[in-house]
């Protein structure tokens, strides 16, 4: 394997270049097979991967010290609470040591190359904050996952029936028709896959917590955009993410589930923190 000499440099001193975390909340087998696609990543041995249990009311926990328990470089964190994504990430994150942060999903499956790639692109490019890569469903497609920052009208419309009405505005919000080939620019990416320096990840104060899920990687884009840093999305590299984002459906399924109400919650609590606040420079969103 050939590694380049930024990448051997970053690992003196026995710490790790990356620390991986993982959290899981009642999708063990998931996690198993999020940290085996790590573990044949091309820079396998210069990570550490920490799998952080959100009290899955399962046997997550069993299943996790079963499969994982014993392999080097993993290590399992029980969270006594569920705590929410923010803050079960920001507890997972405190046991990171590398110089790297990686944040995914247990539902995502890199492929061997794409951490060793992510890490050069940071090295190589001081101005960037955050990585993110191409993220694709099991029948092939890929996720919309970079975004312009959202209004609040555009929350709304897309969760409205007559949103076909607004078709034009929701497909520049979502940036639907752009397939880059190159990295680009993006005002926030979803946070199941990305990587930062664990060095500004805690500058940044982590996630804000209080959001309990959604809404806190378009906050964290938004506050590393305002440290001058860029947020990139790279399509040359991908992971195969094996659920649908649980925010999707109209307003009335969001109303009807606890998950719904939940991101509705958070949307409140995005617009309310950055009420009457300008928007970072050089970004793509609404003015």
């Amino acid at each position: 394997m050939t590694v380049s000499p930024c990448i051997l440099h970053a690992t003196m001193g026995n710490i790790p270049l990356v620390s991986c975390l993982v959290l899981n909340y009642r999708m063990p087998r998931d996690a198993v097979r999020c940290v085996q696609a790590l573990r044949q990543q091309t820079i396998a041995n210069q990570l550490e991967i920490i799998v952080a249990d959100n009290h899955s009311d399962d046997d997550s926990i069993g299943i996790l010290r079963n499969r994982l328990g014993e392999q080097m470089g993993v290590r399992i964190v029980e969270i006594p609470a569920n705590l929410g994504y923010s803050r079960g990430n920001n507890r997972g994150a405190a046991y990171a040591k590398g110089k790297y942060l990686l944040i995914t999903n247990p539902d995502n499956e890199l492929e061997p190359g794409a951490l060793e790639h992510m890490v050069r692109t940071l090295e190589q490019d001081a101005s960037i904050g955050i990585i993110a890569l191409k993220l694709v469903h099991p029948d092939g497609t890929r996720r919309d996952s970079f975004r312009r920052f959202p209004s609040a009208m555009d929350i709304i419309l897309k969760r409205l029936p007559l949103r076909k009405l607004a078709h034009k505005r929701l497909e520049r919000y979502l940036r639907r028709q752009e397939e880059p080939t190159d990295p680009i620019d993006a005002d926030w990416v979803v946070g199941t896959c990305i990587l930062i320096s664990t060095e500004l990840f805690r500058s940044l104060g982590g996630f804000d917590e209080r959001f309990f899920l959604f809404f806190d990687d378009i906050d964290l884009c938004r506050r590393c955009w305002i440290t001058g840093k860029r947020v990139v999305f790279d399509p040359r590299i991908s992971a195969r993410e094996r659920q649908e984002r649980l925010s999707e459906g109209g307003m009335f399924s969001l109303l009807m589930s606890r998950v719904g109400r939940t991101h509705i919650a958070s949307a409140i609590k995005y617009f309310w923190k950055w009420r009457g606040q300008p928007l970072p420079a050089k970004t793509l969103c609404f003015r």
